[in-house]
């Protein structure tokens, strides 16, 4: 008799066959809800940022118009003072070269006056002083013109000042070539669009670049500048209406300038003969304490020299001990007693380096003084001969003086003194 065969397969009942048919029909209405509506949401998200790129783009093209706009408005401020600065430095060279040429139609011999002021330009280095003896040969030389002085004084502030107006023009010119450089970057961004060939993608675009500044230090920045400018240009107009204005000078007597002039040279000879003294004596000094360090530090390097070779066998008989068999490798009292000697040569020998490096900084700061003092030793033996042959050429001031005069010089010499004080503040006055 035939039998029928069936699958070996599970077998599920008809409601198990409908119940599974709605589940899979009600999954697929959810899963097409949710798609759907992450579908409008996707639609939304897009259109907003859509929009939201487009009015950044536009906002932010407005404010690259704006800012280009600033900087052109503060290019063309900076542009018109800097033809200002240039215009009062042109007018202010023009006026001290007319200064130079009445300083020389007013040129007078000198005599000994200029020799010695040519014989004291000779002094070197911390010598080139204004002393008094300096003071004392300009009021002589204003005795024979009085109005020289004045000019080449203000000659040397319209120097100065064309200095100080070169200063701010180079700023005004460093801040102007900014702010073309500026403006041309600005205007090249803000005429980039979507299509532009130029852009891609950059590392890190939102940083902020080290040495940024604020909108408010950037337009006090560029206000300073040209505050600056126009304050040197009023100075520079000031400088040249009391140069124009400056003719002439009192006269003082002459004689009466020769006696203060030399009573002021032999108390400066005086001192720079005190001052070469002791220059001589701290070089003895300095030179015996540069021989005593060297011996030290020879001393200081043998010393050394001298821990290398305990170093060595400390090291060695650290590392030999190291072959100790199995148990008998233990860190017994010779171990610790050695690891300490390394210890204590090593801190001894970074000691002794330390100690060396101090003083070889010490003996070459003393070669360094000395060398300074021995410079300073010559610049005040030159002074001190130039001062000396400036006596000698003064003597040509008296050789010749009539015997009245001779006779009055006792007198001039103390009634000089007591006025070299008034003297000194008139001029300082003048």
């Amino acid at each position: 008799m035939a039998t029928l065969s069936q699958k070996p397969v599970t077998r599920y009942n008809p409601p198990d066959w409908f119940t599974s048919n709605f589940t899979i029909s009600t999954n697929a209405e959810r899963q097409r809800d949710a798609s759907h509506q992450i579908r409008q949401e996707a639609r939304n998200l897009r259109n907003e940022t859509d929009n939201q790129t487009s009015w950044d783009q536009h906002d932010n093209n407005t404010r690259l118009s704006d800012r280009c706009r600033d900087i052109d408005q503060w290019k063309q401020t900076l542009e018109k003072t800097l033809r200002d600065c240039d215009a009062e430095i042109d007018a202010l060279e023009r006026m001290k070269l007319e200064t130079e040429h009445a300083l020389q139609a007013k040129a007078l011999p000198l005599d000994v006056a200029i020799e010695n002021l040519t014989l004291r330009e000779g002094r070197r280095d911390i010598d080139v002083v204004r002393d008094n003896v300096e003071a004392e040969l300009h009021k002589e030389v204003e005795v024979i013109e009085g109005i020289k002085k004045a000019l080449k004084q203000k000659i040397d502030e319209a120097f100065e000042q064309i200095c100080l107006l070169q200063e701010a023009r180079q700023q005004l010119h460093a801040d102007l070539r900014d702010k073309s450089e500026a403006l041309g970057i600005d205007q090249e961004v803000y005429h980039l669009t979507n299509d532009s060939p130029g852009i891609s993608f950059k590392p890190n675009p939102t940083r902020v670049p080290k040495g940024s500044t604020t909108p408010q230090e950037w337009d006090k920045f560029s206000q300073y500048n040209k505050d600056r400018a126009e304050a040197e240009m009023r100075a520079s107009n000031r400088l040249r209406e009391a140069m124009q204005a400056t003719l002439e000078q009192t006269a003082n007597d002459l004689e009466a300038q020769r006696n203060a002039s030399e009573f002021a040279f032999r108390k400066r000879i005086h001192e720079t003969d005190q001052a070469k003294k002791e220059l001589e004596w701290q070089q003895k000094n300095t030179k015996e304490e540069i021989a005593e360090m060297e011996a030290d530090i020879r001393a200081l390097e043998e010393a050394l020299r001298a821990k290398r070779n305990p170093l060595k066998l400390a090291h060695t008989r650290l590392e030999t001990r190291t072959y100790r068999p199995n148990v008998e490798l233990c860190r017994d009292q010779p171990q610790y007693g050695l690891t300490d000697e390394v210890q204590q040569i090593e801190g001894s020998i970074a000691a002794l380096k330390e100690k060396l490096a101090t003083a070889h900084q010490a003996r070459d700061g003393l070669y360094r003084n000395l060398y300074r003092i021995e410079e300073d030793l010559a610049c005040k033996t030159n002074s001190l001969t130039l001062d000396n042959r400036c006596m000698d050429v003064r003597q040509k001031l008296t050789s010749n003086l009539p015997d009245s005069i001779k006779t009055q010089d006792s007198f001039n010499r103390t009634t000089n003194r007591a006025l070299s004080p008034i003297k000194s503040r008139q001029l300082d006055m003048a």
